[in-house]
Parts: structure tokens; sequence; C-alpha cells
């Protein structure tokens, strides 16, 4: 747990060692008020003891008390303010490790844990830092210095102490040992939550449209169940941990008032000096008693950081886990090149990080500057994880990858997408307007209007933008809810166009065009994007049959390479894909 404090800031370590000589000198005032009260009470059944001493040893134990009150404030000001700095520091360094990640950590992780790991587990740590500088320093200071203070004044007292010191400690151990486990399975229960929650939310359209309201709540309840059964059995058995306590304390004060008043009846009164021997002693059982519930009530402090240190724990291992996972995908140091727009793939094979086998299979092709590629067959084929390749999402487990000559790897990442414009499966838009999207993220030179009204105008989405209430300036719903598929596609093309990449990748992103619209965007792409080299793997073969060059891909493997008329004549795969969906008389009219 302790190795996410090494993000700590300098400037909060100062509040921390602060916080720590402040505990310090409250534990110094509270520890000297049972010696005032020792003064007070010995003043008291002393004869001749004047009323004035005993107004100045209160108004030095009313001093100490407000004096602890006091400190007790500013230690909470600092322990809040360098909880919420630590906090603040943690969430950012978890921020920029998931933007590095790849999809293969991003899959391994899961989008429903990493929200939970960026919020509920990181307030998890967030609490404790706050108590734990207010309670968790002052506890031991305070059994220890409360230990030193008794030690040697009384050993029956002594002895009553320490067995109701162990007493809570067996206590406290047996419960940590029942507990501990279950915490760890409270963290991964509310991933489940998030999870089925998320779900349910992102298709609530689907769950409406086939009447599965009942099936998610059934669903949601089993999930919710499990979180609540965890979280029942774990606050049932730190419960018992405040009353075993009390009991502890009460039990503790009567032992000791109980002893204390035996050991007071032995002295006998014979004489003067045996009087104020049994005032000194009865003086002594007071302090006593003080000083011990002060031990017992540090215990009651590191009982309430137990209660909360076990599930931090887990939440820092959960945090810690993100924060050493090393994304796969590395930036290259840089690369120069003269070419523009090329790219080949030399005998790549690719398997995912948990399968056994490859699902690309030594697959080899080039696309030279300015040519369109496409790729098509069955679901499944390796399509688009082709083209994730290409983009890098991944790299490649065997075989090299050149862009412009020069292998994939070697570009920086702001070189690389400088060179590639990726336009997804699922078009993506984020929340803000038109052309907050369109002028998303760095490009390799700046995005004037002139680009996007052009590259709205080739992506055919020039005429429905216009129609929006504001224009270009229209707001978009988080995730472009509030528009079409067919329009979130076009303008993610747009986006992708406006950056004027050399090389621009579409993985199926015609798929929500109607054919008419289709057709104009790729007639448009050859005129005005005619120096630009596209990629595309689409299901259409009218999609796809003017391309330069079509890779036909049957369960990894290349097993065609050329064009339509090629194909046609060469690759049984190809002609079956284009019979099923075109007449022999369309193919041959095409």
């Amino acid at each position: 747990m302790w190795k996410i404090f090494r993000f700590m800031r300098k400037r909060d370590w100062g509040y921390a060692f602060l916080c720590l000589l402040l505990v310090a000198g409250q534990v110094w005032v509270d520890l000297t008020m049972p010696d005032y009260m020792s003064d007070i009470t010995r003043l008291i059944v002393t004869p001749g003891s004047a009323m004035a001493d005993i107004w100045i040893a209160g108004a030095k134990m009313l001093a100490c008390a407000l004096g602890s009150a006091l400190l007790s404030v500013i230690v909470g000001y600092f322990a809040a303010k360098l909880a919420s700095n630590f906090s603040y520091t943690i969430r950012e360094k978890v921020f920029h490790q998931v933007t590095d990640f790849g999809a293969e950590e991003i899959k391994r992780f899961s989008t429903a844990s990493l929200i939970t790991r960026t919020t509920n587990d990181i307030t998890q740590i967030q609490m404790l830092v706050a108590m734990g500088l207010q309670v968790m320093i002052k506890a031991p200071i305070m059994a220890v210095w409360a230990v030193l203070k008794i030690v040697g004044k009384n050993w029956q007292l002594s002895l009553v102490t320490a067995a109701a010191v162990v007493i809570i400690m067996t206590v406290i151990l047996i419960l940590m040992r029942l507990v501990l486990p279950k915490f760890r399975i409270v963290q991964q229960q509310i991933d489940d939550v998030n999870r089925v929650t998320r779900e349910n939310l992102t298709g609530l359209r689907i769950v409406r449209a086939f009447n599965a309201e009942q099936y998610q709540e059934d669903k949601f309840e089993t999930v919710n169940q499990n979180l609540m059964a965890t979280q029942l059995y774990t606050s049932r058995h730190m419960a018992v941990l405040m009353p075993v306590i009390s009991l502890v304390m009460s039990g503790l004060s009567l032992a000791i008032y109980w002893l204390g008043a035996a050991l007071v009846n032995n002295i006998p009164v014979t004489s003067i000096a045996a009087i104020q021997e049994r005032v000194e002693m009865f003086s002594e059982v007071v302090v006593f008693s003080s000083y011990a519930i002060y031990v017992v009530m540090s215990f009651m402090m590191l009982v309430m950081i137990l209660m909360m240190l076990p599930r931090a724990q887990v939440s820092a291992a959960r945090i810690e886990e993100v924060l050493a996972a090393r994304p796969q995908v590395k930036e290259g140091k840089g690369a120069e090149s003269t070419e523009k727009g090329s790219l080949a793939f030399r005998n790549v094979s690719f398997r995912y990080a948990d399968a056994s086998e490859d699902c690309l299979h030594d697959i080899s092709f080039e696309a030279r500057p300015g040519e369109t590629v496409a790729f098509i067959g069955a679901t499944g084929s390796g399509k688009s994880t082709l083209v994730a390749l290409a983009a890098r999402l991944y790299d490649a487990t065997s075989g090299d990858i050149l862009l412009d000559g020069k292998e994939i790897q070697d570009y920086t990442f702001d070189q690389l997408y400088g060179k590639i414009g990726y336009i997804s499966q699922k078009a993506v838009l984020f929340s803000g307007t038109v052309e907050e999207n369109l002028t998303f993220g760095d490009a390799s030179h700046p995005i004037s209007q002139e680009d996007w009204d052009a590259a709205l105008d080739i992506a055919q989405a020039k005429d429905f933008v216009e129609n929006l209430s504001g224009g270009s300036h229209a707001n978009i719903a988080q995730g472009g809810t509030n528009l079409s598929g067919g329009q979130k596609q076009r303008l993610a093309i747009a986006r992708a166009i406006a950056r004027k990449p050399e090389i621009l990748i579409f993985d199926d992103s015609f798929s929500a065009l109607d054919y008419r619209t289709d057709a104009a965007l790729r007639r448009r792409l050859a005129t005005d994007l005619a120096g630009t080299t596209c990629l595309i793997v689409a299901q259409r073969i009218g999609t796809i049959k003017h391309a330069d060059k079509i890779v036909v891909l049957d369960e990894g493997r290349a097993v065609g390479i050329g064009t339509h008329e090629e194909l046609m004549q060469t690759c049984d795969v190809y002609r079956e894909i284009a019979l099923s969906q075109l007449s022999q008389t369309e193919l041959e009219g095409a």
C-alpha cells in the first residue's frame, strides 16, 4: 500500500510533518491535564489548602483543554488539505496512465473497473489520509506517552491496564483476519455494479425495445445483493469492536477504582504521615485512571482507522496495479522519411494476449501513395485487427509494418498520428460543439475553418450540420446520442479528413450510410483526396469494387489480393461474397 505514497509532492510531505508536530503538541497538552487533576485532588483533600491554588490549577487545566481543541482544528485543516491534494495527484496520475493505455490494457482492466479505480478507490485513499493524519498518528503517540506516564507507578494497576490492552488487541486481530478478505471482494463487486449499471444505461433503448426491463432489474439485483451481503458481513463483524472496547474501558475504570480503593484501605491511619500517604495513593489512583483511559482511547482511535485501512489497502493495490501497468505499445524515438503515404505489411502475424493462436497469419501487401486498398471477408476474419495494426493500436506479434519506408514502431506518437487519420467502426463523438469535435486533438498543422468546412463537404455532412440549430456551434451530446448513426459516422470521417493525413483508415466506417451517400462520399474521396492513401474495411462489394487493390481475408489469412475484376476470376471467397450481394448482371455491369 505504501508504494502509492511515492506520488506525494514535497509540499504535501511538509503538511504531513507539520501535522505530526501539531499532533505531538496536542497529545502533550492532553496528557498534561491529568497532572493538574492530581494537583486539584490533592489540594481538595489536604486541610488548609488555599482556594486560589485550586482555581489556578483549574485554569491551567482549562487552558490545556482549549489548546487541545485549537490544535485539533488546525490538524484537521491541514489533514484535509493534504488528503485532497494527494487524491488530486493520484487521480491525475491514473487518468494520464489510462490515457496512455492501448486497446490491450483497456481490455485487461475493463472500462467499469477503471472508472471505479479512478473514483471510489481514490476516495478510499483520501478518507484514510484525512483520518490517518488526525488519528493514526495521534493514537500510537498517545498510547506510548500514556504508558510511559504510568509505568513504574503501581504494578497492580499496570497489570490490570495491560490485561485490558491484550483483550482489545486479541479481538482486533481476530476481526481483521475475518474481514480483510471480504474487503478485497467489496471493490470487485463495486466494479460489477458499475458494469451492469453502465451496460443498462448505454443500451437503454434496446432494453425497452425488447421489453427486457425485468431481466435487467434481476441482473442488477443479483450484483447489488452480492455487494450488500458482503458489506453486511464486514459491517456486522466490525460493529463488534466498539461495544467490546466500551466494555473493556468501563471494566478497566471499575477495576482501577476497585483495586485503588483496596490499596488505599490497606494503608492504616495511624499518623499524619499515613494520612498523607493515603491522600497520595488516592491521587495516584485518580491520575492512573485517567492515563489508563487514554491508553484505551488510543486503541479506540486505532479501531476507527482499522475499519478503513483494509478497504483502503485493497483500493491502493488496485490503483498501484493500474499505475504499474506498462503499455505494450511503446512510443518510438522518432523517424524521418522522404516518402509520403506508403504502407507495407511484410509477413505480419498477430495474436491477442489472451489467445492460444494467431488471429492473423503471414499477411503481406503494399499500399502505395494515393492508392485505395480495401479489405473484405467474413465476420471474424481479422479485417479490423489488421487495420488496427496499421494504426498501431496493437503491435504485430511477428513480421514488419513499414510506414513511409520506416518501421512503424520507430515513429513517435505525434509523428505517427500526424500521418494517419483513423475512423473506427463505432463513431465516437465527444460532448461539446460540432466545431470542437472537428478540431479535436492535436494535428500536424493547425486546423482552420476552411479545413473543416472542406472536410464536412467531402464527408457529405455539410448540409445536415447547416440545418442544426447553431450550425457548427450546435451542441453534441455525450457519445453523439442526439445524432443518427449516419450523421455520427459522417462527422467522424470529417474529423479525420480535416487533419489532412497521409493515410486514411476507414474501419467499416460506411456501414451506417445509405448507398447514395456512400457513393457520393467515395467519389469525393477519389477526386478531392486523390493523393491520400486510403485503407478501407467494408462489407459491401459496392463500396470497395473500384479500389486499386482488394485484400480478401479468410480466417486470418490473405486468400486473395488484386482488383475486383482479377479477384472475380481467381478468388472463390471473394466471388462468393460478391454473388451474395449483387447479381451476375450487376457485377458484369460494374
